[in-house]
Formats: structure tokens, C-alpha cells, sequence
């Protein structure tokens, strides 16, 4: 009994001490949101007198709703897309066997060992040469850099190979038989996927639509450069607070309390289906 004692305040401390270890940054950057200027450039604990009009700043200085709107947009196309093309290819892994479906399966796990930021380059380059190559043989004005479309393809592109194999193994844990049995009473192997297995996997639709859209909203380096003024999200927009001669660290954190609201509340709606997603496509495959 002694020891099964010692052991549940260890696993209890153990336990605290890691949700002190992950609440912190987010207690840290709401508490420096509501610090002056001066108080956030020197370290300071707490604030004085907090500073509620940065909020209200964040709003002035920067158009901060042109950023929400954009990262929405393009998460919201990013999710939609990638979760297409994941649930068809993971669907496929899971069911069918043809050749070349154990290579390709491995393959999607390989593509994630290797660092976005060699992609930059090439991907930026590529954009222009498209963009060239089709203006001069074609006519028409096609943007890739600083345009939604550049970005959506982009992070489709990186999104896609991850959300297959969560998908494929959470295909693969649903019994074959439930949709044999729809067939059996008439239905097209379609009509099977549509009406048996989708509405079955909705948990791990909704986790891996969750895993994009996450993602997406907090990536930097690719929307720093591939778009502009007109089409820059949140991130870019929280960058622009960090300036040549000043850097309002106050205003960044205010903007990052604004910028983690949304997907805070999203992700409060969605954490059941999120929780079950997750674990039920480790059961089989």
C-alpha cells in the first residue's frame, strides 16, 4: 500500500510538472501582452499596471484583421484539399493491394525526415519559372509567389504524406466486413465508402483535419516568402511587430493571445472526435 502511495504522488508530480512545463510559455506570453513597452524590453515579471490598450493596438498599428482573415482562408482551403486527397490515398493503402502499395506507403514516412526548409529555395525558384514559362508560352498571368493558390499547393503538398498514413491506419482498424455486407445488400463499393466507412471514420477525419489546420496556422518560413503584403497570414503579420529600430514585444505577445483564440476554441469543439482519432487508428494496421 506504501508503495502504491509513493507511487500515484509520483505520478502526480510528474504530472504537474509537466503541465507546468507546457503552460508556461502560454501564461508567459499572456502576461507579457499586458506589460508597457519598456516593461517587456527589460525582462520584467509582471506587469504594473496592465496594459489592456495593446489589444486595442494591435488593431491600429497593424491591419491584424487582413491577417486573420487570409490565414483563415488559407487554412480553411489548405484542410479541405489535403484532407481529400489523404482520405482517398489512405482509404486506397488500407484496402487495396496492387504493386508498389508497401513502397508507397513507406515513402510517405520518409518525406517527413527531411527539413522543410530545403524545399524554399527550389519551391521559390519553381513559382517563378511557372510563372514566367506560362506568361511567355501562353499569354496568360498565372501568380504562384504572393497569391492564396502559391500557398494552398504548397502546404497541400507538405500536409498530405503525414495525413495519409494516420488515415490509412485508421482505415485499416475498421472491420472489411461492414462493407462487404453493404454490397452484399446492393450497394457499389462507392456507395459503400460513402455511406459505411466515412461516417465510421469521421473521429480520424476530424483529427487529421485538426493536425492540417493547426499546422498550417502556425507556419512561418513558406508564407514569409511566397506571399505579400495583400495575402501574408497571421504569422507573417506577428512578425512585421519586430521592426528595424524598435521591437514591440509587448504588441507581439498581444497579437499571439489573439492569434491562439481561435484555434484554442476549435480545438475545445473538436478534442472528443480529436482524442478518439488518434487513438483508434493504432488498433490495427
Amino acid at each position: 500500500m506504501r508503495e502504491e502511495r509513493w507511487l500515484k504522488w509520483g505520478a502526480g508530480l510528474l504530472l504537474v510538472l509537466v503541465l507546468v512545463f507546457h503552460l508556461f510559455p502560454i501564461f508567459w506570453m499572456v502576461n507579457t501582452s499586458l506589460m508597457t513597452q519598456l516593461e517587456a524590453a527589460t525582462g520584467s515579471l509582471f506587469p504594473k499596471t496592465p496594459q489592456w490598450g495593446n489589444y486595442l493596438d494591435i488593431w491600429r498599428v497593424l491591419p491584424f484583421f487582413h491577417y486573420l482573415k487570409n490565414s483563415f482562408l488559407v487554412c480553411s482551403l489548405t484542410t479541405v484539399f489535403a484532407l481529400a486527397v489523404a482520405t482517398f490515398a489512405g482509404y486506397a493503402l488500407a484496402r487495396f493491394r496492387f504493386p508498389g502499395a508497401e513502397l508507397f506507403g513507406g515513402s510517405v514516412l520518409v518525406t517527413q525526415v527531411i527539413p522543410g526548409i530545403l524545399f524554399l529555395i527550389p519551391i521559390y525558384i519553381m513559382y517563378i519559372y511557372v510563372q514566367n514559362w506560362v506568361r511567355s508560352a501562353l499569354g496568360l498571368e498565372v501568380r504562384l509567389v504572393g497569391s492564396y493558390g502559391g500557398l494552398v499547393f504548397t502546404y497541400t503538398a507538405f500536409f498530405v504524406p503525414l495525413s495519409i498514413w494516420i488515415l490509412r491506419g485508421f482505415f485499416a482498424s475498421i472491420p472489411k466486413e461492414l462493407e462487404e455486407a453493404a454490397m452484399v445488400d446492393g450497394a457499389t463499393p462507392f456507395q459503400a465508402f460513402h455511406r459505411v466507412i466515412l461516417p465510421l471514420a469521421l473521429p480520424g477525419l476530424a483529427a487529421t483535419a485538426v493536425y492540417i489546420f493547426l499546422t498550417a496556422w502556425d507556419e512561418l518560413l513558406f508564407a514569409q516568402v511566397l506571399t505579400t503584403e495583400a495575402t501574408a497570414t497571421v504569422p507573417v503579420g506577428i512578425r512585421n511587430f519586430v521592426g528595424n529600430y524598435q521591437n514591440r514585444y509587448d504588441l507581439v505577445m498581444a497579437a499571439a493571445t489573439v492569434a491562439t483564440l481561435p484555434v484554442l476554441v476549435l480545438f475545445f469543439f473538436v478534442q472528443r472526435q480529436l482524442i478518439q482519432g488518434l487513438t483508434a487508428g493504432a488498433v490495427k494496421g
